[in-house]
């Protein structure tokens, strides 16, 4: 169940800083090309025009694509007709001219780099509490993008090529450059005596700055947001993800994770950043109900905080974008599609709570053996002990790859905001404790981001989360004879419970909870356990064929 994995070979290549300065995506929409017009040259006696005054990444965004020039009627540009970026000889230029081309504008390109680039030169030591034997070398640090104080150019029209612009902007703000133009350093993920190396680009590399697609940008926002977390108990470990939740050290992860799926409550945890910082970092909580962690890293500060979306707003069909560390590999970014809503699963786990109330009937994905082909996606794709209880959660469904050691990571929208924790996948194998493990078939869920704010803020608070108790045993409607529906089928009411105080009696189908459809007895169990504690919520149920509606106040799940 470790997500370790094996050394791979480092490549150490330079790249130009001044890529990382000048990375400017072009529109696809509206920009013309850079070379489509060439400007004719100067007279003998015309001064030769000034070099291109350097402008800042940000201004440079903002302007870009450059407005198209419109000559007179009849007439080319001559060379005393000044191009949009080129003054006159009788304009003054600026106070300080480049000697030599300056590269990173649509004018000059910046040079292509190839692979990954050194640490800029000048790194200083990471603030991290180093967390077993000390690193050697210089860690890479993400060169930092100088935004003065200037007013960005309205766009003239809403494009693609503003909005990379405008998360380029906001990953320089909250990233230093997130490390447009490559950055490099060894990443070590210790574990214990067995501990393996892991090296690979602390950073998103952008080798063509003239060409940023709307991925590069999301990624270069985000991924200084989300770590890699290894944990060691004895001779056991592994390694997943998570996502910062405050600049002194807060990261949301899944239980598993932390726990090794609830072999040890007691596990040794180191934590590496998109740049190469390690961390030590103690558990805060768990929440194995909803298989939800939050640590707490050691000596923390000014890291960057994941932004949050509202999850409950998302559409089928809307893009995803996945970052973790899957087998290790750091900053890893897949991208895909929302391909279901309001998707619930069980999953087995071995760190879930013993709690028979609420209890639920039935199987789940046309598996004829009733065994669920859900399970937490675990490193080497097996679990060291057979799990005995199972958790109901409701998910996203997406076809972003995710992959052993993406769990507690991001997934994100087109903006760059937190919309779930990737936390599943599904096999196409028979077994979820053997080595049927496979690996992304295009089927991932990921914690809707509604859910895990609030569970993440009250272990914070709290240091656990409370859970919706419905007090009723529930079965598949489906599986009941005669039926004519699908829902959850009230099997039996507890004496005392939020069903009987809301009127619900021994037969009814639940279809609804809350608006959201329920077809099975997990769809209803998942959205009980999605509310707190003391949660008011509409029920929707069939009785003799007529359906209404009753309110409840949820009961409080025992603690484990």
């Amino acid at each position: 169940m470790s997500d370790t994995t094996d050394d791979r070979p480092e490549d150490h290549r330079p790249t130009s800083d001044a890529a990382a300065q000048g990375a400017v995506p072009a529109s696809h929409e509206t920009t013309p090309a850079a070379d489509a017009t060439p400007v004719a040259p100067a007279a003998e006696s015309t001064p030769a025009a000034p070099p291109v005054p350097t402008r800042s990444p940000a201004d440079a965004a903002a302007a870009w694509p450059p407005p198209a020039q419109a000559p007179a009627s009849g007439q080319a540009p001559t060379a005393s007709q000044p191009t949009a970026s080129q003054p006159t000889a009788s304009q003054p230029a600026a106070s300080h001219q480049p000697t030599a081309a300056h590269y990173g504008t649509p004018q000059n390109p910046a040079p292509h780099a190839h692979g990954y680039a050194s640490a800029p030169s000048g790194a200083t030591t990471p603030t991290g509490q180093a967390f077993g034997p000390a690193a050697t070398g210089t860690y890479g640090t993400h060169p930092t993008l100088t935004l003065p104080e200037s007013e960005v150019a309205k766009p003239r029209k809403k494009s693609s090529g503003t909005k990379i612009a405008a998360l380029l902007i906001a990953a320089a703000l909250v990233g230093g450059g997130a490390g447009l133009g490559g950055t490099y350093a060894g990443l070590a993920l210790w574990g214990g005596s067995n501990g393996a190396t892991a090296s690979g680009p602390t950073a998103i590399t952008v080798n063509d700055p003239s060409d940023v697609n709307a991925t590069a940008a999301v990624a270069a926002k985000v991924v200084p947001s989300v770590v890699t977390i290894s944990a060691t108990a004895g001779t056991s470990g592994g390694t997943g993800s998570g996502v910062i939740l405050s600049d002194d050290g807060y990261v949301l992860t899944n239980t598993h994770v932390v726990t090794l799926d609830g072999q040890s409550g007691n596990t040794t945890l180191s934590v590496t950043t998109s740049d190469g910082r390690v961390y030590a970092a103690k558990l805060v909580g768990t929440d194995p109900t909803y298989d939800l962690a939050v640590i707490k890293l050691e000596n923390a500060s000014n890291l960057t905080p994941i932004e949050w979306a509202d999850s409950s707003k998302l559409n089928v069909g809307d893009n995803t974008i996945a970052v973790g560390a899957p087998l290790g590999l750091a900053n890893t970014v897949t991208t895909g599609i929302v391909s279901a809503l309001n998707r619930s699963i069980e999953v087995a786990s071995s760190a879930a709570p013993s709690d028979s109330s609420d209890s639920s009937e039935g199987s789940q994905g046309g598996q004829g053996s009733g065994e669920s082909p859900f399970f937490f996606d675990f490193g080497q794709g097996q679990q060291s002990t057979q799990a005995t209880q199972t958790i109901k959660i409701a998910v996203i469904q997406t076809d972003a790859a995710i992959n052993p050691g993406n769990s507690g990571g991001a997934l994100v929208d087109d903006e760059g905001k937190l919309i779930g924790i990737n936390v599943a996948i599904a096999s196409a194998g028979s077994s979820s404790s053997s080595s049927g493990q496979s690996g992304n078939i295009g089927v991932g869920f990921s914690i809707p981001s509604d859910i895990a704010k609030r569970v993440s803020q009250e272990i914070i608070d709290n240091g656990s989360a409370t859970h919706g108790l419905l007090g009723a045993s529930v079965q598949d409607a489906a599986s009941i004879q005669g039926a004519t529906t699908t829902g959850a089928y009230v099997a039996e009411v507890t004496a005392g419970g939020a069903a009987q105080a809301g009127g619900l009696q021994k037969g009814d189908v639940i279809t609804e909870f809350n608006g959201i459809p329920v077809t099975s007895s997990v769809d209803l169990t998942a959205q009980v356990r999605a509310l707190a504690a003391g949660s008011e919520a509409t029920v929707t149920y069939l009785r003799g064929g007529k359906q209404a509606t009753a309110q409840v106040t949820l009961g409080s799940m025992p603690a484990s």
